[in-house]
């Protein structure tokens, strides 16, 4: 599999992908995350975009829109926390995030200062938003094929844009619309101000706490 992957450019993909026999992880059918890479109906498919769904009637689930890595399908899921999923193991390497040129994401590997080149779909377009220069994060390889990219779990961004506080608006009051200078939408407690730093989930771009910083 020395070849396998060859930057830069999309790795060529070796013929265990319809059937992977490697060691895999049981995981709640809730922990999955964007990025991550799961064995389904004997393929490995990876996450690309989460949502939590609370219905009227029956228990929550996390609805997950999965791409197989040997052909490109997309399938939609749902899973349930009592659901276990089987998570691929893979190696997982620190790599730090450089830059881009639009269609090419490059990271370097932090022991052989190696780059690597990987393309938009590896990463899933929920997480490219919150990649930021210098990024620390994790790429998962089986072998030297890089199958998945994994963010950390928050970042620090700044509000550009909120809705003004309604008159007698509390912070115990409904959240209110605001964007974030990545150009996201989410929704922040009626205290926060454009221009205010916070800390943001990267899983599912949800508002955690005003940034520290």
């Amino acid at each position: 599999m020395g070849d396998s992957f060859r930057p830069p450019g999309k790795p060529r993909l070796p013929g265990w992908f319809s059937s992977f026999d490697g060691e895999v992880m049981k995981i709640n059918g809730n922990a999955i995350r964007p990025g991550m890479v799961i064995e389904h109906q004997g393929r490995l498919w990876r996450a690309v975009k989460i949502q939590h769904t609370q219905p009227g009637k029956g228990g929550a689930y996390l609805q997950v829109e999965l791409k197989d890595l040997q052909s490109g399908t997309k399938l939609n899921e749902r899973f349930r926390s009592s659901e276990t999923v089987e998570r691929a193991v893979l190696e997982q390497r620190q790599y730090q995030y450089l830059y881009t040129d639009g269609t090419m994401y490059t990271f370097m590997d932090q022991e052989t200062y190696e780059q690597i080149e990987l393309a938009a779909d590896m990463l899933g377009e929920d997480q490219i938003p919150y990649l930021q220069e210098s990024m620390m994060v994790e790429i998962e390889f089986h072998g030297e094929t890089p199958l998945g990219v994994q963010l950390p779990t928050t970042v620090v961004l700044q509000i550009v844009e909120a809705d003004a506080v309604v008159k007698g608006q509390t912070a115990s009051s409904s959240y209110k619309p605001a964007v974030l200078e990545n150009g996201v939408r989410t929704l922040v407690p009626p205290h926060i101000e454009s221009g205010t730093r916070v800390v943001i989930n990267t899983e599912d771009g949800s508002y955690v706490e005003r940034a520290k910083d």
